[in-house]
């Protein structure tokens, strides 16, 4: 009778295995894509963290339906012209206030390839700006990317920047960054 009682008292509750399952899944998100962010990293000098913490914020760990249907995890957008461009829903924030407009956004084959064409396009920037994210890959540190991120114009969100800086503190996502080799 008292094993039977200390269970039903101390069993976790329905809300309480949803948000475990919840934390396991956030968990096997970031884990599947660490190496992926690793290896970028080495290659073009986007701080590990700072990806995976766009990843993460963008595509709500991949279960927004750009990322979960269409590989999209950093809201990357594209033009109507685009033959594999996704239309969605976006809030953007405009003249002091959040407006909720359409947009067409990339598609991908993978959360890898997606990964990949982030990266291309903090350091080929954009077509009409090809210097417009300079100021991410001249940065050290994951707090000074995720700034230039946002003073770059990556976002509308003005608290972009502290948000990824925050998530990656709450995460510890720092712990995937690798040391440079530039010997400044």
């Amino acid at each position: 009778m008292l094993r039977w009682l200390y269970y039903e008292v101390n069993r976790p509750g329905e809300a309480d295995l949803q948000l475990q399952y919840e934390q396991q899944q956030k968990e096997k998100f970031v884990k599947e894509l660490v190496p992926t962010a690793q290896s970028l990293q080495r290659e073009f000098g986007i701080l590990a963290s700072v990806s995976l913490a766009q990843a993460m914020i963008e595509s709500d760990f991949g279960r927004s339906q750009l990322a979960s249907q269409h590989f999209n995890l950093y809201g990357v957008k594209t033009d109507a012209n685009d033959p594999q461009a996704a239309l969605y829903p976006t809030l953007e924030y405009y003249d002091e206030e959040w407006v909720e407009i359409h947009d067409y956004f990339k598609v991908y084959a993978s959360w890898q390839e997606s990964m990949r064409e982030h990266s291309l396009l903090i350091v080929n920037g954009t077509t009409w700006n090809p210097n417009q994210y300079e100021a991410v890959l001249q940065a050290r540190t994951y707090q000074d990317q995720a700034r230039a991120l946002q003073s770059s114009g990556y976002a509308t969100d003005p608290d972009y920047g502290d948000k990824l800086i925050k998530m990656i503190q709450e995460w510890q996502l720092d712990q995937y960054d690798q040391p440079s080799e530039n010997k400044e």
